[in-house]
């Protein structure tokens, strides 16, 4: 519905990609981690919904909001206005198993927006044309969801937490992320929404930095070691102190750690958890701070990974006054139904200029990559 119905951290990545490898060719893959299946009726939903993307483009009103966020620059607001989805760059199949098959290929610069709008259509749609079972239980889903978001906010609130929504990528529907936005916007402690065209239409923050698409991208382009050195090295000479979040765990957090050296440690305003425990995460990143005479109450951890109210509230009970806490709760927000299982899926970077992109979790069913590269990672950060 808008060009900008997608997540912060694709833009300012597309700005960091577009000034430091305007060359740099690519290729995302789609991956299911989930038991749900497709079908060829789906796919042609799917492709008509793709065809229809190049269709969007900059409204004036999105063009001068984007233009008011202070960490775009002149050269990349111009290049947005101008930007248009290729279609082309994407393709998609059913294989064997009825499983969804689809590969993004191209200009790293214009391909990297492609990945949270599609993985939202292939949510939305399945849940419009397969699993369709949810709607007709003799209540009105969107009147259910909207009372049990409520629910949410005033547990989140009684605890002064705070936390934004994540909820992009695995929505149920457009509707859902903008009652669910609309909701927790009455709350003091609702930091903003990862949703670009949702911030300006809230009046709430845009929350969001990098992924780890840029980090295992700098590797494959740069270096296999030192990754996360080089790679934060590099998004400071695009933003120069903005954006400060670090993400830890594309080459594991213990290895992040190391590089995460005392001046970049100040530097960066805190980092983001997405994978492992928490507790022993939130630990070792205070012990990290102590030892370089950091404050960690100076500092924040975002925690990201599979969150509910409930972890939310036992992550932040543990860390209270030992470090700043902030919380990205995604599907949990925007795709809650009961009786219902929203899609586990993900679409990851798979190479750049031919070279394998890799990523190693803390957790190792979150790793990503050719499997003779993920070993040679795997040396390299052992």
């Amino acid at each position: 519905k808008s060009l900008l119905d997608n997540d912060l951290y694709k833009f300012t990545q597309q700005q960091a990609v577009l000034e430091l490898y305007p060359d740099a060719q690519v290729e995302y893959r789609f991956k299911n981690r989930g038991e749900q299946r497709f079908t060829e009726d789906f796919l042609v939903i799917l492709r008509n919904e793709i065809n229809r993307m190049m269709y969007l483009s900059l409204s004036d009103e999105e063009a001068e909001y984007i233009s008011e966020l202070p960490f775009f620059k002149s050269p990349y607001i111009e290049y947005l206005k101008n930007f248009k989805f290729n279609p082309e760059q994407v393709e998609i199949g059913i294989d064997e198993n009825n499983d969804l098959e689809l590969t993004i290929k191209g200009p790293w610069h214009s391909t990297i927006l492609w990945e949270v709008p599609l993985m939202a259509l292939i949510s939305e749609l399945f849940f419009e044309v397969l699993d369709i079972d949810w709607r007709s239980e003799g209540t009105v889903p969107l009147e259910v969801f909207r009372l049990n978001a409520t629910k949410k906010r005033e547990r989140l609130s009684s605890e002064k937490i705070n936390y934004a929504d994540f909820g992009t990528r695995r929505r149920r529907s457009y509707e859902t992320q903008e009652i669910l936005v609309d909701v927790m916007k009455k709350n003091e402690n609702f930091v903003g929404t990862s949703n670009v065209v949702f911030a300006m239409k809230n009046r709430v923050k845009p929350i969001g930095t990098v992924a780890h698409e840029f980090i295992s991208g700098v590797a494959a382009i740069e270096s296999m070691n030192r990754a996360n050195y080089v790679a934060m090295h590099k998004w400071q000479k695009v933003y120069n102190g903005d954006l400060g979040i670090a993400l830890t765990d594309t080459y594991k957090t213990k290895y992040f750690l190391r590089d995460f050296d005392m001046y970049l440690s100040k530097l960066y305003s805190g980092v983001r958890h997405d994978s492992g425990n928490p507790f022993k995460f939130g630990d070792s990143v205070i012990d990290h701070y102590n030892k370089h005479r950091i404050d960690p109450m100076s500092k924040v951890i975002v925690f990201s990974d599979g969150l509910d109210v409930d972890k939310v509230i036992e992550i932040e009970k543990y860390f209270k006054g030992k470090i700043m806490t902030s919380f990205g709760v995604g599907t949990h927000f925007t795709n809650d139904f009961p009786n219902s299982k929203p899609l586990n899926m993900v679409i990851k970077l798979w190479s750049v200029n031919g070279v394998p992109a890799v990523k190693l979790s803390d957790v190792a069913g979150k790793n990503n990559g050719d499997k003779e590269f993920v070993e040679i990672y795997n040396k390299i950060y052992s």
